[in-house]
């Protein structure tokens, strides 16, 4: 049987010693930087009542979306339980948070642990615990959800963690809502899930996020662009680089989760989360210069098809425009983001790779590759 647990005791946090340096989940961790503190208080926020309050599960929680959301929650007065395994940290200080803010989150952050996986003790934990709510923000698969709702039969609302990954590849853009999707993409498991979803009669409602960035990104997005930044390095793009894509800030995209719950405009509806403005990947080389404080870049064009980079990925971004309208939730949901895109990249370094924490080392191979080829198409 799963356990829930509340943890009242503070747990690891960032350092915050000048110029120290240190190891958070093995993270290097360097605090030398200064940088202007902003608290953030998402616009529109929600005001809840005792009778409003809902006993809320988030599937996952503590790598990236979820550690944003579950604050916000946590702060309107809802009753939050992270589902996750059990092997990373279930909550960790953020930079901007202060030292009273992150003690009571973890005074009322609960959690339960098991494998969702494990379909029986998904079923088993969840219906001893019973949820008003549940937001699954890392499900890749239908058949992961079935136990879920199986468990709940009372459940008000499923709200879901899709991608905008899912629409079928076109010449027309920006991709909307109603746009055709591709069943056979490897977000296809996605799609299933809201046709699960929909098949079941449960109040669901989907957010299709395109590029995620912020602090504590997991995935390469920003993380790639400051590596080489920070080295002084030129920064490598495929073809001409007017390639056109969109990128939302990871704390817009919680205030979004957060402004679909109890919507009863939200009931089952596909809702595009992203910047409001696109970028070419040119431009986003510069706009991350720019954010982070480094010289204009100097970039360099390939042809891809010129390498064989083996299993390693040259670039972070999918080679082609790719964007998706945010029409429908600015004028159905009333969300608008907070973050424009040189601001949000602002966010990001200054309290996350700025201060000498990131994701993954930095990996210069495909990028010496390239190098190497023009410098002898120069001579």
């Amino acid at each position: 049987m799963a356990k829930l647990l509340v943890l009242h005791q503070k747990q690891p946090s960032f350092s915050l010693l000048p110029s120290s340096v240190s190891e958070f989940n093995g993270i290097r961790l360097t605090t030398s930087i200064q940088y202007k503190r902003r608290v953030w208080r998402p616009k529109n926020a929600l005001n809840v009542t005792a009778s409003s309050a809902k006993k809320i599960l988030i599937m996952g929680g503590t790598r990236f979306i979820g550690v944003f959301l579950s604050r916000l929650l946590v702060k309107e007065g809802h009753q939050v339980t992270l589902f996750t395994r059990g092997k990373a940290p279930i909550t960790q200080q953020l930079p901007s948070e202060s030292d009273s803010d992150y003690a009571d989150f973890c005074s009322k952050i609960l959690h339960l642990k098991g494998d969702r996986k494990d379909f029986e003790l998904v079923k088993t934990s969840l219906s001893a615990e019973g949820f008003d709510v549940v937001y699954d923000i890392n499900g890749k698969e239908a058949n992961e959800v079935e136990p879920i709702l199986d468990a709940l039969p009372k459940l008000e609302q499923y709200i879901y963690c899709s991608s905008a990954g899912v629409y079928l590849k076109s010449d027309l853009l920006p991709h909307f809502e109603t746009d055709a999707v591709d069943p056979k993409s490897r977000h296809k498991g996605k799609l299933e899930t809201e046709s699960l979803l929909e098949s079941k009669g449960v109040n669901w409602t989907s957010i299709r996020p395109v590029y995620i960035y912020g602090p504590l990104n997991y995935n390469p997005v920003e993380e790639w662009f400051f590596h080489r930044l920070k080295a002084g390095r030129p920064i490598p793009i495929p073809n001409s680089g007017m390639q056109i894509s969109q990128l939302g800030h990871v704390k817009d995209l919680a205030t979004a989760f957060v402004q679909v719950l109890g919507n009863d405009k939200a009931s089952k509806q596909v809702f595009n989360i992203s910047g409001e403005k696109y970028v070419t990947f040119d431009g986003l080389a510069r706009a991350c210069a720019k954010a982070a404080g480094f010289p204009e870049p100097e970039i360099i064009h390939y042809n891809p098809k010129e390498f064989d980079f083996g299993k390693k990925k040259a670039f972070p971004f999918r080679d082609q425009h790719f964007f998706a309208s945010v029409d429908k939730a600015k004028s159905v949901l009333g969300w608008k983001p907070e973050f424009d895109l040189v601001e949000g990249l602002a966010d990001s370094y200054n309290l996350d790779f700025g201060r000498g924490t990131f994701r993954k080392e930095a990996d210069f191979s495909t990028d010496d590759m390239i190098l190497g080829k023009s410098l002898v198409l120069q001579a």
